[in-house]
């Protein structure tokens, strides 16, 4: 069986199982595991699971996020963990909803009802959207991020509709702490009829000007604007692609994940990649140069996360972690991540001898190359 025939395959299982949930019939939920104190890691380069994951899951009395609650954006605001997470519920609809953690590890607040999503004018059914989720349409995967010295939130995240595409929104920080969710209507900053995801906001201007990663194949390419208002002729133009790479385990890079965490050796990204089992989602780590990111100075040379727990393969998407959230709590770098499409985890370690065991890497193996234009 091919690839196509697979997600063809895929597509029609998923539209029966659609129909049966309307019936009564509830998707998969893997079991939590049990409460215990956390323990750090001893190897520095590996995260430890927390033992309370996955830490939020899908609630059946709520309809909007009944099936499934998984890649959550997240932002530290006044020492608390805030949550984005995408949820998809009976309807088929990809939305936002949000959660809070004082400790990190243990969700102090869950709101019932969803604080955002991405409407379009008429609703209709997305191929694109569900082969990226199992979703009909809606938003998909938020990043959050706030840039240093002002009182917004900046949001992106996959607008669903005619393909798959980058919304940018943003809140003022006290209303998003208000819970009074007055959002920026969005704009789509990337080329109409194309696909695109993954794209992330630096916390920080460099060079006095916004920057925004959008593709880390074949090299890191980032966009430098001067302002984050778009309009409907103003997109950023991204290419993803180029062919495996050998000897490494990262041969397929799929892309970024949570918006980069400023550090004294660089900024600290994450990013998700394949091996020769497209349907096993690893993540790596990398340094890049703090005045010209483009430049990757460490790189893992084996994956920082790995699916082997029972919630990371058994869930929508068996085998996927996806990280999409990252915060420096107490000296302690913490990652929030989807698993099998369904719930959300958080997995630990010290963040500074994650860098002193990141820069002991070899250096990368990934080459910067200059796309010569037509």
């Amino acid at each position: 069986m091919n690839f196509m025939t697979q997600k063809l395959a895929k597509f029609i299982k998923g539209f029966k199982n659609k129909t049966a949930s309307k019936k009564g019939v509830q998707r998969k939920r893997a079991p939590a595991k049990k409460v215990g104190k956390e323990k750090f890691p001893i190897s520095p380069l590996i995260f430890v699971k927390a033992k309370k994951n996955p830490i939020i899951a899908p609630k059946t009395e709520n309809g909007w996020e009944a099936w499934q609650t998984f890649n959550p954006g997240v932002v530290l605001l006044e020492n608390k963990v805030h949550f984005l997470y995408r949820a998809i519920g009976e309807d088929g609809i990809s939305r936002f909803g949000y959660a809070v953690s004082s400790d990190g590890f243990t969700i102090d607040e869950r709101l019932p009802y969803p604080v955002y999503e991405h409407k379009t004018s008429k609703r209709m059914f997305s191929i694109y959207s569900y082969l990226s989720g199992g979703s009909w349409g809606g938003s998909e995967d938020p990043r959050l991020v706030r840039i240093e010295k002002e009182d917004v939130l900046y949001m992106t995240y996959t607008a669903c509709g005619n393909g798959l595409r980058v919304g940018l929104s943003s809140i003022k920080v006290d209303d998003f702490l208000n819970k009074k969710w007055e959002w920026k209507p969005p704009a789509l900053i990337s080329p109409p009829g194309e696909i695109h995801k993954n794209w992330l906001i630096f916390p920080e201007k460099i060079n006095d000007k916004y920057a925004i990663l959008h593709s880390i194949k074949p090299t890191i390419q980032i966009e430098y604007v001067d302002s984050l208002e778009f309009d409907e002729n103003n997109h950023i133009n991204s290419f993803h692609g180029g062919g495996p790479q050998k000897g490494c385990w990262d041969k397929w890079l799929r892309g970024a994940g949570a918006p980069p965490l400023k550090t004294c050796d660089g900024w600290l990204l994450f990013y998700h990649a394949v091996d020769g089992d497209f349907s096993k989602y690893k993540v790596g780590a990398m340094l890049l140069d703090l005045a010209d990111p483009t430049k990757i100075l460490y790189r893992s040379k084996e994956p920082v996360l790995v699916p082997e727990e029972l919630y990371e393969n058994n869930g929508y998407k068996p085998g996927v972690v996806y990280v999409s959230g990252a915060v420096v709590k107490d000296e302690n770098l913490l990652i929030y991540y989807g698993c099998s499409d369904s719930y959300v985890s958080v997995a630990h370690t010290n963040l500074n001898k994650f860098l002193e065991a990141l820069k002991k890497e070899t250096k990368p193996k990934l080459k910067l190359k200059t796309l010569k234009k037509k």
